[in-house]
């Protein structure tokens, strides 16, 4: 049953079921597929081939299970929205985090956790929304204040030697955000994490333990006397597109096939709209109008609804993670494709009529906080305002494919931040449509005005707020918290080193040309999903596990249907698909042990 503490307005009937599940769901209904059932035996049945999934896979396969690897979209997605990461790992009290001088804890990590989690649906009640949840993030702080490190450095995995600092919180010591920095960027980035679970797997498929089914689309799970015993659904017709790139959706066969566990790991909804917007919460606001999107096309939520339709229960629905520094991207690989700017703490934040946001809405503190703040104003946008100076240092873009230097692992690339910026934000500067470059105030007013076409930004009201500012730069201490916030970061090696300006005035014509970004929200992560126990079995509505279904990574809400609670502290993401993805594997080994 609903767990009462449920926010109004969501059903068991989650809107999360409502699109993109409900051809499937019928096609669940039947009793018999339409054709006869393909001749396969496998262990296990692997549902989506991302990160999560390949982690899964190479459990099972390292358990000499045989194993079914299917997903929708051809073999040049592999490693799925993990491949186009920054490869931001989150880890408590590791080597690079003692090489800078940052004292950290497993205690002032989960201090840290629940302050941002926030559990608050049922954490002491079996049935309870949050129950599962809490125990899969307890039990995952502990992985990243343990081996998580280890392990992954086994398997080749480095790490960018500057720890950088997301989150930085609300402001109290017991409330949201990291204490300290935490956020491990992988050398080599998203590719880097997912290559070692990809050799894996490559090579149990070259052992004859490990088949893949590219194209082959799960449209329902088959169930045989309460017990899922397999899937079925649709053969897509074969597809070139290359990675990223949306794929034909004309269906050219159909399937089943059977298998003693079925591991669901189908990731989140982030690229269905329509579905962010049903699910969208009233704690954040009217749902925005105009989003783009962080994700490929294919991130498209059909799975939940399966399971849910095969007795999986859905948790959380409300509860998502959206990023409020989006930049439309110029040369886009899929429909609506936004980059993330990862700001560092000196640009002015102003919403779309020129008022300055207060605390703790300061670039790379609150993400969530922020995007209530954009919402309350009516308007589905903000703006940066700032300097050459400022984003020559502190900006960064999100991806893989925006950030050679550290992709190709290209030292002299990398090293070339020091005396320039770096070239995608150059290219972003000068290509994409959401940058306005003016070498006074007056010209960056209007030339804000005409890329908006609202006319809100007064000069005299944008010179004003920047003025007060400016002003708190003066002196070694002051009441601007962003400016404490700047000497705050500059306190620390690794931000002073790469990610922060020297304070200095915004209309201090050295620092020049002014900029102004508009900041578009992003569609991102799905913080909710299918309830999972610690074996990642799937449990029904009673609490009891779905026999023979598991779940893993996003579309379990990263562990137990929602390990971060109502909000991430970041690097968060790729290690609960890591480890979500391994204890579930293992776990179905174990339960197909003969």
């Amino acid at each position: 049953m609903q767990n009462s503490s449920a926010p109004a307005g969501i059903t068991r009937r989650h809107a999360l079921t409502a699109t993109g599940g409900a051809l499937a769901a019928a096609a669940l209904a039947q009793t018999a597929p339409a054709v006869a059932a393909e001749a396969q035996e496998a262990d296990a049945i692997v549902v989506g081939h991302g990160l999560a999934g390949l982690v899964a896979t190479a459990e099972l396969a390292a358990a000499g299970r045989k194993v079914l690897l299917l997903d929708q979209e051809p073999e040049a997605s592999l490693g799925g929205q993990a491949f186009w990461s920054f490869g931001g790992l989150f880890f408590v009290d590791s080597v690079e985090q003692r090489l800078m001088g940052i004292k950290d804890t497993r205690e002032l990590a989960w201090q840290d956790w629940l302050g941002t989690a926030g559990f608050d649906r049922g954490v002491g009640d079996p049935t309870g929304q949050d129950y599962w949840g809490y125990k899969w993030a307890e039990a995952y702080v502990d992985f990243a204040a343990g081996e998580k490190r280890s392990w992954l450095a086994g398997l080749g995995v480095q790490w960018f030697p500057l720890v950088g600092w997301a989150e930085r919180g609300g402001g109290l010591a017991d409330g949201h955000g990291n204490s300290v920095p935490r956020f491990h960027v992988t050398w080599g980035t998203g590719p880097a994490v997912v290559e070692p679970f990809e050799k894996k797997v490559r090579a149990a498929r070259a052992a004859g333990r490990v088949v893949f089914r590219f194209r082959h689309r799960v449209d329902g799970l088959v169930t045989t006397n309460g017990t899922v015993t397999g899937v079925r659904g649709a053969v897509l017709e074969p597809s070139t597109v290359s990675r990223g790139k949306p794929s034909s959706r004309t269906v050219v066969g159909e399937f089943e096939l059977r298998a003693p566990v079925v591991v669901v790991t189908s990731g989140g909804i982030g690229a269905d709209h329509d579905l962010v917007r049903r699910n969208w919460p009233d704690r954040l606001g009217t749902p925005p109008k105009t989003m783009i999107t962080g994700v490929p096309a294919h991130v498209d939520g059909r799975m939940l609804a399966i399971t849910e339709s095969a007795g999986g229960r859905i948790v959380n629905p409300d509860r998502m993670w959206h990023y409020t520094e989006g930049l439309r991207n110029y040369d886009p690989i899929w429909p609506g494709h936004g980059i993330r700017i990862l700001p560092g703490p000196s640009s002015l934040w102003f919403d779309a009529t020129g008022r300055r946001f207060d605390t703790p809405d300061i670039p790379g503190y609150d993400t969530l906080h922020t995007l209530k703040s954009i919402t309350d104003t009516g308007y589905d946008y903000s703006w940066f305002v700032t300097t050459q100076k400022i984003i020559a240092k502190e900006f960064a873009l999100s991806g893989s494919e925006q950030n050679p230097d550290l992709t190709e692992k290209n030292v002299w690339k990398l090293l070339s931040r020091i005396w320039q910026t770096p070239e995608p934000i150059e290219r972003f500067k000068k290509n994409g449509v959401d940058f306005v470059v003016a070498t006074s105030l007056p010209e960056l007013v209007r030339g804000m005005n005409k890329l908006t076409g609202d006319g809100l930004i007064r000069h005299d009201d944008l010179e004003r707020q920047i003025q007060a500012r400016d002003r708190e730069i003066d002196n070694p201490y002051t009441k601007d918290v962003q400016v404490m916030g700047i000497r705050n970061a500059l306190a620390y090696p690794g931000d002073a080193l790469s990610r922060t300006a020297s304070a200095h005035r915004i209309l201090d014509p050295d620092a020049g040309p002014l900029i102004a970004v508009r900041l578009n929200i992003l569609t991102r992560k799905t913080l909710g999903g299918l309830q999972t126990d610690l074996s990642g079995r799937v449990l029904s509505a009673s609490g009891e596990p779905v026999p023979g279904l598991y779940a893993a990574g996003e579309v379990a809400g990263f562990g137990g249907g929602g390990l971060h609670g109502y909000r991430s502290l970041e690097g968060t993401f790729l290690g609960g698909c890591l480890f979500s993805g391994r204890l579930t594997g293992r776990a179905a080994a174990a339960a197909t042990a003969t």
